[in-house]
């Protein structure tokens, strides 16, 4: 596959990429006047042919992840039947919440519930009526249909890369629909709508924070004026933190710079609920969340056919559309740092958490701004919200006490979660323009950080929010083509596993028992051993090596296409046997290391190392659970032979109907250390 040379990025991925943001910055930077009224037009035609697309798209990933959750196959791990959770919940939560919301619920906390209070779709104005109906639309906004788009995009990205062993990137999850395609053009073309989509949906995400953080300067400082000179400068004062944040990587930069969003953002909301009505608050919050469970269906499918005007379009299509086109970078951010957990168990962090803690953050925002207006009076907040949406947070906090710290509080929460979604997003966008490699050169970084910034200030030269909101809402078209296409592959190849797992339960043929050492001293002896490195490596270069290669002799006899490796990057012995395009068996010895228990190092006065080393057995289907070191050659033999016999059986008891096998590829290589397209 063709690159750059001294780089990892994939040409036919970059190169399309690359000419569409050129033409887009020299078209809007020649005549920004005519290219915001093609935005205009092309808005118009999207949201009116395709509007119900849209709805019923974003439905279905609902119903999907939900089934999925309490199907069986919720019991699945993202990876290796062994494998432990990469990251504590906390810095998970902080970190998918960071990348995914966190500059949206800033902006949209006070404004949306007063702007639907002020002209709610229904209800009479400025009513009880109104101001329920303001908080439902709310909760339906920013609930479980966007965490919905999100998870479906993330898991099928985290079930291929970590259970199936492809790329970490959006073609992989075509993969039971077209196979190895997904390395040639199409594949491409599926990573270019990911990273557009990406870049439109971080650009406007970013266009809307960067706004409200000049409403926030200017609202500070008076002096600091509010216009798109200004907001220009700071993206690119931003950007440079965002970049530093880049270089340092992700858990020295992104996850600290989350876990402080995270702190920021709850001491924030507790000082508002605190310091506002908060009885008032915790009721409005159980009636409305009551109320968006009681409507979620006939909501979900509304569109306001029988009347007229753009309200769905400023409001609902346009979220659900910009929550799809910025799915590719949300999806593979929370994939990244969601392997080892189950189905289940993702599905229900993704989907829970987040929509409570939206739930209330819109509660203590949202219903304190209708307390103000409904209650104390202060009804020139709706004239104010209505004419400069970014001003309604520090309008809020101007009737709490401590006003001037709090916010510039705020304006400091923005900033970062403003570093934290240009960092992450760019570093989605370079894995995805490297065909799912991690390990990219500084310099590839800095350019999509900077190239995401400029995207932003181009657009916001170009036409405003409005610009954003339309290469938001278009790019999303394609891409949620792309996502139901996946949604059906993942469910397809869950079925496959499902079989696969049920045959090999009822497998009639039980394996030998596999003994070590004869004698019960010596097998003493092996339990209470704690191998080093290099009696590991040793055993799998010697034993492990000459008993595959005895095997693949005998096979190869039998007609088999045997193939013996030892890979010296992973430490790893590798054999496998093939015949036609339907069997291609997986054995793999790798060296891997564990923690010492505590136990190994209590009343001993000898120096007990940190880590024991294992010769662990990994097959197509992750990682097993038992360690072949001491393991005569015979034994080797035989549980090699044992493995083959129950993935034969596999095969027989699968049905004819699966048109496609999944071809896995080691996982180290694959997100670490290399590309599928290196091989």
């Amino acid at each position: 596959m063709s690159k750059l040379s001294g780089s990892t990025i994939l040409m036919p991925v970059f190169i399309p990429t690359a000419i569409v943001m050129i033409l887009l910055v020299i078209g809007t930077s020649v005549n920004p006047q005519l290219a915001s009224g093609l935005f205009e037009q092309v808005l118009n035609f999207t949201t009116e042919n395709f509007g119900w697309f849209y709805m019923l798209a974003t439905a279905l990933f609902l119903i999907f992840i939900v089934v999925l959750a309490f199907s069986p196959y919720g019991s699945i791990k993202l990876g290796p039947d062994h494998g432990d959770a990469q990251y504590n919940f906390i810095e998970w939560f902080s970190m998918l919440f960071s990348a995914g919301y966190g500059i949206a619920l800033l902006f949209y906390g006070v404004a949306e519930p007063v702007l639907h209070f002020a002209t709610p779709p229904l209800s009479e104005p400025q009513t009880i009526a109104a101001a329920k109906e303001a908080m439902q639309i709310a909760y339906f906004h920013w609930g479980f249909h966007i965490w919905a788009i999100n998870g479906v995009v993330a898991l099928t990205l985290a079930y291929f890369a970590f259970r199936q062993g492809l790329p970490l990137s959006m073609r992989s999850t075509l993969y039971p629909i077209i196979g190895d395609k997904i390395y040639g053009p199409i594949g491409h073309a599926v990573d270019v709508f990911a990273i557009l989509g990406t870049l439109f949906g971080l650009a406007t995400s970013l266009g809307i924070s960067v706004s409200q953080i000049n409403t926030g300067l200017n609202y500070l400082v008076p002096s600091i004026p509010v216009n798109t000179t200004v907001q220009v400068i700071a993206i690119t004062l931003i950007t440079g933190l965002a970049l530093i944040s880049v270089l340092a990587g992700m858990d020295k930069g992104v996850k600290r710079l989350s876990i402080l969003n995270m702190i920021l953002a709850t001491s924030l909301m507790l000082f508002v609920f605190i310091v506002g009505p908060s009885v008032f608050i915790l009721n409005a919050f159980m009636e409305n969340t009551g109320s968006y469970l009681g409507n979620i269906v006939e909501r979900t499918f509304s569109l306001q056919a029988y009347q007229q005007g753009d309200w769905i379009t400023s409001w609902t299509l346009f979220i659900f559309a910009w929550t799809i086109s910025w799915s590719p970078f949300v999806g593979i951010f929370i994939a990244k740092i969601s392997r080892g957990r189950t189905i289940r168990e993702f599905i229900a962090g993704v989907m829970l958490v987040p929509t409570i803690f939206t739930f209330f953050w819109f509660a203590v925002f949202g219903d304190t701004a209708l307390n103000m207006i409904m209650v104390q009076g202060y009804e020139s907040l709706i004239t104010e919200v209505q004419n400069n949406q970014a001003i309604a947070l520090f309008k809020l906090l101007e009737n709490l006490p401590f006003t001037q710290v709090v916010s510039a509080l705020a304006v400091v929460l923005i900033i970062t979660f403003f570093i934290t979604s240009s960092d992450s997003g760019s570093l989605v966008i370079d894995s995805l323009a490297a065909g799912g490699r991690s390990d990219t050169p500084a310099w590839q970084r800095t350019f999509w950080v900077v190239i995401l910034g400029v995207v932003a200030s181009v657009l916001l030269l170009a036409g405003g929010l409005q610009a954003l909101q339309t290469a938001a809402i278009v790019s999303a078209l394609p891409f949620t083509i792309i996502i139901l296409i996946a949604m059906y592959g993942m469910w397809k190849a869950l079925r496959i596993e499902g079989h696969r797992n049920e045959s090999l339960a009822n497998e009639n043929h039980l394996p030998p028992h596999l003994l070590k050492l004869d004698a019960w001293r010596d097998r003493i002896d092996y339990i209470t051993e704690q191998p080093s490195r290099e009696d590991v490596l040793d055993y799998i270069k010697g034993i492990v090596m000459s008993s595959m290669t005895e095997v693949a002799e005998k096979f190869k006899e039998t007609g088999w296409h045997p193939e013996v490796n030892y890979d010296d990057t992973n430490n790893r012995a590798v054999l496998e046997l093939q015949r036609g395009d339907d069997v291609e068996f997986w054995y793999e010895v790798r060296l891997t290391h564990q923690d010492t228990p505590d136990y190994y190092k209590e009343g001993t006065s000898s120096h007990t190392q940190d880590h024991y080393h294992r010769a662990q057995v990994y097959l197509r289907r992750g990682g097993q659970t038992y360690d072949l070191y001491g393991y005569q050659s015979e034994s080797v033999i035989n549980d090699i032979i044992d493995q083959f016999e129950k993935y034969l059986y596999f095969l027989d008891e699968s049905p004819n109907s699966l048109p496609w096998r999944m071809q896995e590829h080691d996982e180290d290589i694959t997100l670490e250390q290399g590309s599928v397209f290196d091989k």
